[in-house]
């Protein structure tokens, strides 16, 4: 049927159609080509349809908060768009939590918008960067301005790089330190930063690849320091037993894990993927 004159009662409102109830639907469906005519300033727009003559004076009227172009279907509502948003960044934290890398999310200026367990437990162990309040700071003099050169080309000029801070005679040691612009596609720009691990692999790790194996406690124990990078020697020294039963526990594990050499015994640690605790200390949950 031919649709009525459109009322100028409201410029929110679309023209009311004379339909059958049958016909209501496929009205609703082709009236979405008319919503992209009507004053964007609209938040909501109002279908009225009417019942034909056999239908009596029955009306209905339909709400849409979205325009719909025509053929394509409607798209979730903003609030639902909002819920599934929050879930995704509740995710992503979730996500960022299981990595044995620290990871700090911060902008140019160094205010600290997130960092990861892993960050907050190398940030608090005397690494060369600490937190200082919500912002990013070089716990020495002579890093201050790499730092903040680094981080101001990596939000305005998009410039990563790999940052040595820290000084082999200070507390802090060394440490090698990723800058990552977040620049792409985004309407304001952040910078991430990567840093190393201090260990081969984490202690659960270690003690998965233990229980693989099936390795004795003194053997664990062995590997656990061969991947923090002490050496047999002093292995030996902290155990309070001979090299040779240091080396013999060694030549036990390649034995076991089938690794050909103390080389290849590291590169297996190396590549397990991360294992973080479940349990976390008070001081670093977020």
């Amino acid at each position: 049927m031919a649709p009525k004159a459109p009322s100028a009662a409201s410029e929110n409102t679309i023209p009311m159609l004379a339909v059958s109830t049958p016909e209501w639907r496929t009205a609703v469906i082709r009236s979405q080509a008319r919503l992209a005519t009507f004053t964007p300033r609209a938040k909501r727009a109002l279908l009225r349809f009417e019942d034909g003559p056999q239908g009596g004076p029955r009306s209905a009227a339909m709400w849409l908060s979205e325009f719909v172009q025509p053929g394509q279907a409607p798209g979730p509502r903003p609030r639902e768009r909002r819920a599934a948003a929050s879930l995704s960044s509740q995710w992503l934290g979730l996500v960022l939590e299981e990595l044995d890398h620290g990871v700090v999310l911060l902008n140019g200026a160094a205010r600290v918008l997130h960092t990861n367990l892993a960050a907050r437990a190398s940030l608090d162990d005397n690494h060369p960067l600490e937190m200082v309040g919500q912002h990013l700071r070089a716990r020495l003099l002579t890093d201050a301005v790499p730092l903040a050169e680094a981080l101001a080309g990596a939000e305005s000029g998009g410039r990563r790089c790999l940052l040595r801070l820290g000084d082999e005679r200070a507390e802090c040691g060394r440490a090698n330190v990723v800058v990552v612009p977040l620049n792409r596609d985004v309407s304001q720009a952040a910078v991430l930063l990567i840093l190393e691990r201090r260990q081969l692999c984490g202690e659960l790790a270690a003690q998965w690849f233990a229980l693989r194996y099936q390795l004795t406690p003194a053997e664990t124990e062995v590997l656990k320091a061969l991947s923090n990078g002490v050496k047999p020697t002093e292995v030996a020294q902290r155990q309070g037993v001979a090299i040779s039963t240091v080396r013999s526990q060694i030549q036990s594990i390649r034995a076991k894990s089938g690794a050909d050499s103390i080389g290849e015994l590291m590169r297996q640690l190396a590549l397990l993927p991360p294992l973080v605790s479940s349990l976390r200390p008070a001081k670093l949950v977020n």
